[in-house]
């Protein structure tokens, strides 16, 4: 189960309070209408934390957390909108609006990076469901009960796991499964909860998926990619449950493993309520360490005094600058993307702005099938100006750390854009089939 939201406070909101919500905004009826034509492709969830406390409604379209969390008319192509507002418009049955925007959909590619193939590992031939083991030494998980969020983000790129397409979910409920697996294969070292948002289950249940772990003598970290931070921090605040958590969480700890947080910061205004520094230093005080990611996302936080003050400030708070990804290749791209060249400016001018302490953050990182790539540099090499990118993590242990070179494009914002320089093939093409995926 997740938690009680009338229980605990906590109040969603979801496509159905879509039409009230943008009035607040002052938006006509024409511009509600196509949001709402937008909001039946990509998914919407907010709740009122986000809504009255992190949104200037008076700079509405273009305050950066609305961007955030509220769909816009203009992240889908003109002729798709038009044609599913005008469904909407003349009441067309429900089925028929969701056969139009299932169509969308499946044209924005919601599973990048072969997440759903690629990355599910087999064991006698079958899948090992709710699991991804892309990389050696960490296994992704998916709790079941945690396939949802406080708060979607519009640029998300597991936006596929909150449609309602049971064929596109990634999730399971077995543990037992999960801790059957590590077993089975002592390379792997870290376990990263994953979803959705995995703090969005209630204390019992999060035990319930942690506890069996930390038997796991070759386990040396556990890991929550969470938002909570965000877009509920109360969660570890005033929320009934919040004792019982830092408690489970000190208790990991204890067990001589190290928790990390994987927190997702966006933008600065999130870092700014007193809940927020108060939840920080609870985390901390349990033994957490708490470092933090997110993505660059265009009209948000593409610019690099932004970075740099919120890597400032998370420092301030005892957190640890970690990610700077470039936005995925799925749903809303064109909308949020940035090209790989502006993408590495805005990471080297923030990178210059702040201190050492700041510079534990890597990037600008692309999250792509054979590993994440990272973006170092464009400069002339040979009279040919190019990238030079190297692999952070890869699935073929081989190629991490190894420079290697693309042809300079100003417009290529993925690495499929790219084409390799010095060589005929990049050295992924190249390379050994990935270990972990083969078993």
């Amino acid at each position: 189960m997740i938690f009680s939201e009338g229980r605990r406070g906590f109040r969603a909101y979801t496509t159905k309070h879509l039409d009230e919500l943008l009035g607040r905004g002052g938006l006509d009826e024409q511009a509600r209408l196509r949001v709402r034509a937008v909001a039946t492709v990509l998914p919407f969830r907010t709740n009122a934390y986000v809504v009255d406390e992190l949104i200037d409604w008076s700079s509405i379209p273009d305050d950066p957390i609305y961007r955030l969390v509220f769909p816009q008319e203009d992240m889908l192509p003109e002729a798709d909108v038009s044609r599913l507002a005008a469904l909407l418009r003349d009441g067309a049955p429900a089925a028929r609006v969701q056969e139009a925007a299932r169509e969308v959909r499946m044209r924005l590619n919601p599973h990048p990076a072969g997440q759903l193939e690629l990355n599910v590992p087999r064991v006698d031939g079958e899948s090992v469901q709710g699991l991804q083991h892309k990389y050696p030494e960490t296994v992704l998980f998916f709790p079941k009960q945690g396939q949802t969020c406080h708060a979607y983000c519009t640029y998300c790129f597991r936006w596929a796991q909150f449609i309602g397409e049971p064929d596109l979910k990634m999730a399971s409920d077995d543990i037992g499964n999960l801790v059957e697996y590590v077993k089975a294969h002592p390379e792997v070292t870290s376990i990263l909860f994953t979803g959705g948002d995995p703090m969005i289950m209630s204390e019992a249940v999060l035990r319930r998926y942690i506890e069996p772990l930390l038997g796991l003598e070759q386990l040396e970290s556990i890991r929550i990619g969470t938002k909570s931070l965000a877009y509920w921090p109360d969660r570890f605040v005033g929320d009934p449950d919040s004792d019982a958590t830092l408690k489970l969480f000190a208790e990991v700890v204890a067990s001589g493993k190290s928790l990390a947080f994987m927190a997702h910061f966006s933008h600065p205004r999130e870092l700014e309520p007193d809940v927020v520094q108060k939840a920080v230093e609870r985390i901390l005080e349990s033994g957490a360490t708490i470092r933090t990611q997110a993505p660059l996302i265009r009209s948000i936080n593409d610019r690099p005094d932004v970075w740099a003050h919120m890597w400032r400030r998370q420092t301030a708070m005892g957190m640890i600058p970690y990610y700077m990804f470039v936005e995925r290749d799925t749903g809303p791209q064109d909308y949020f993307a940035v090209p790989l060249a502006d993408a590495h400016r805005v990471f080297r001018d923030a990178y210059a702005q702040v201190s050492g302490l700041c510079r534990t953050v890597r990037g600008p990182s692309m999250s792509a099938t054979p590993g994440k790539v990272c973006v170092d540099g464009v400069t002339e090499v040979a009279g040919q100006r190019v990238f030079v990118l190297h692999f952070i993590q890869a699935r073929d242990p081989e190629l991490v750390g190894r420079p290697f070179f693309a042809h300079y494009d100003p417009d290529a914002v993925w690495l499929s854009d790219l084409r390799p320089a010095f060589a005929d093939r990049f050295p992924f093409e190249t390379a050994g089939a990935p270990g972990p995926l083969s078993t």
